[in-house]
Parts: C-alpha cells; structure tokens; sequence
C-alpha cells in the first residue's frame, strides 16, 4: 500500500492533484484510515497510471472517469491504443526533432535552409486548426476574421506587450497552484478578470466563449502541452478557475 505522499513521488503527480481525483471519484483511495490517511492499493496504481495516459493524450478528466467507470472497459486494449497514439507522437515529434537539427545547423552556418523548410512540422498542425475553426459552427466566422484583422493591425512591439501580459497571466497563476491558493479564491478571479480583458486584444469575449475556451485549455492535446509548460497542473487549475469566473459573472 502506497501513502499519499508515495505514490505522488512514485507517479510524479502533486499530493494536491491526488486529493482532487479523490474529490471527483476519479480515483479513490481503497483504503482511509480513522486519521483521514489515504492508501492506495496496485489497483489504484493502475488506475492511476490509466488517468495519467489518457491526459496525455488530452482527454478531459470527466470523460476519463466514463471511460475507466465503464463496464466495457479493458485494461490490455486500453493499453495498445495508447501504444499507438504515442508511436504516431514520436513519429511528429521526431519531425519536429529534424526540424530544430536543421535550423540549428543553419543558425550557425553549417547549411543553408530555405523559410518553409523552418516551419517544416508546424504547417500540418496550422491547417488542421484552420480547418476545425473553419467547419465548427460554434465558432463565430466573423469574430475569427475580426481577431485576425485585430492581430495584423498591431504593430511587432505591441505584439510582444500582448504576448508578454498574457504570459504574466499563467505565471502568476501557476505562484497560485504553488502556494495552495484554490482555483475559485478571490486572488485567482482577479487574475481572470485581468485574462478577460488580454482577450479584448482580439475580440470581446462572451461567457460562453469563456467557458469554452476553459474545456478546450484542460481537453486540447497542444493547449495541454503549452500550459504544463508552466506547471503540470495549470491546465486543470484554469479550467476550474474559467468556471468560476464565469460563474460570478452569471451572477
């Protein structure tokens, strides 16, 4: 049996997010003691391990609970689909690997590569957005091509206060998950508010685009990778503060 504080060592998760999974039924400790101590038997380790492959592949923790809660779910079938989702992602990733070789060599003059060739790996993953924003109707077409005249409009200094605010944003963010402060304090809403209006720098944001964009920060595969950047558990974490934010707004 595996404390808390084991297993989150042993799975490189925070004792943090072991305690929320306990708080939505994700994953329950087998075991409680009369002090409140959790334990965690080998099948809590798999479960575990199963949570932790489906957010790599950017699966939204609800729908994970349906799928590990359903009676049709197969431990060694879950196991091979995961195989080869991760072989397609080392098939890009390596991709992307010859891409940064080859810019590296040109950088320092050892060849000569052309401007497409230094987006070699990205143009794919720039048409598949183009192409899901073009045929998803809960985008609004207009407000897309206004937030794309708004960008082309400013100038490369105020492109880089913009991109600069907005990382300040998931910085003081992520000092928040640092020191324990929940994703619905007051602290963090004034955050959001300050997310809000970095948003009015490309269109004027409902809460129902709010609240979209929240889902798609803790269920899209590459805002995953982007957030975690910063920390691990940002991704959840601006979910949880998305909703509340616009809870209060509702309200």
């Amino acid at each position: 049996m595996y404390t808390v504080k084991e297993l989150s060592d042993l799975a490189g998760v925070t004792v943090r997010t072991l305690h929320y999974y306990d708080e939505i039924a994700l994953l329950k400790p087998p075991e409680v003691n009369e002090n409140g101590y959790r334990f965690y038997d080998e099948a809590a380790l798999l479960r575990l391990q199963q949570i932790l492959f489906y957010r790599e592949m950017g699966v939204g923790l609800l729908q994970i609970k349906d799928i590990l809660d359903s009676p049709s779910f197969d431990l060694l079938t879950a196991l091979q689909s995961h195989r080869d989702e991760l072989a397609q992602r080392i098939e890009r990733l390596q991709h992307l690997m010859n891409t940064v070789d080859s810019t590296i060599m040109h950088l320092v003059g050892e060849v000569n590569v052309s401007d497409d060739q230094l987006f070699a790996g990205f143009a794919e993953k720039q048409k598949q957005y183009e192409q899901e924003i073009a045929n998803n109707p809960r985008y609004d077409q207009e407000k897309v091509k206004e937030s794309q005249r708004r960008w082309e409009s400013y100038t490369p200094q105020q492109k880089k206060v913009i991109f600069d605010e907005g990382k300040q944003v998931y910085t003081d963010l992520v000092a928040l998950i640092q020191a324990g402060v929940h994703a619905e304090s007051r602290e963090t809403r004034a955050i959001m508010a300050r997310w809000h209006q970095h948003l009015r720098y490309f269109y004027e944001p409902t809460p129902e685009i709010l609240r979209g964009l929240g889902h798609m920060y803790n269920e899209h595969p590459d805002f995953i990778a982007t957030f975690q950047q910063f920390h691990p558990d940002l991704p959840p974490y601006l979910e949880q503060a998305v909703m509340h934010y616009c809870d209060t707004l509702d309200t």
